[in-house]
């Protein structure tokens, strides 16, 4: 198993960075990384998201929903082809603290092909991590 974790204190209430990262929508004019999600947040459904790692050729899959609190928790699990190969289950978790709030931002990696998968794309990742949650830290603090 290997995990990505990130995360950004943002300087609005939770409220508004949730609605900020639940506006599906919006996402191709703000967002860097996850460049389009297409569905309901909601537990069990599928999904149809698209990534743009920094640097490497953007991919295109279809999770299943398996978190989906309001205002507090948002996360999918996706997989390459069968269950174990290679899964991903990514999470936004926003810790609410009244005026501003700390955005968690992570996915946790594993199975078969794990270890081919090599550091670059890991390394990717975590920098589109952090731009997408830079670029809704700007978002969700300009109202």
């Amino acid at each position: 198993m290997r995990s990505i974790e990130t995360q950004i204190e943002i300087a609005a209430p939770a409220e508004r960075a949730w609605s900020v990262l639940m506006d599906f929508a919006s996402y191709p004019a703000w967002n860097p990384f996850i460049t389009e999600i297409i569905g309901a947040p909601e537990l069990g459904q599928r999904l149809r998201v698209r990534v743009a790692p920094p640097g490497r050729k953007p991919m295109t899959f279809r999770p299943v929903v398996v978190a989906a609190t309001r205002r507090r928790e948002f996360g999918w699990r996706g997989r390459v082809l069968l269950p174990g190969l290679f899964d991903g289950e990514h999470r936004f978790r926003l810790e609410d603290k009244g005026r501003v709030c700390l955005l968690h931002h992570s996915e946790r990696f594993s199975g078969l092909l794990l270890p081919l998968m090599g550091e670059a794309l890991f390394a990717a990742t975590r920098q589109g991590f952090a731009a997408m949650n830079a670029a809704l830290k700007t978002r969700a603090e300009a109202g």
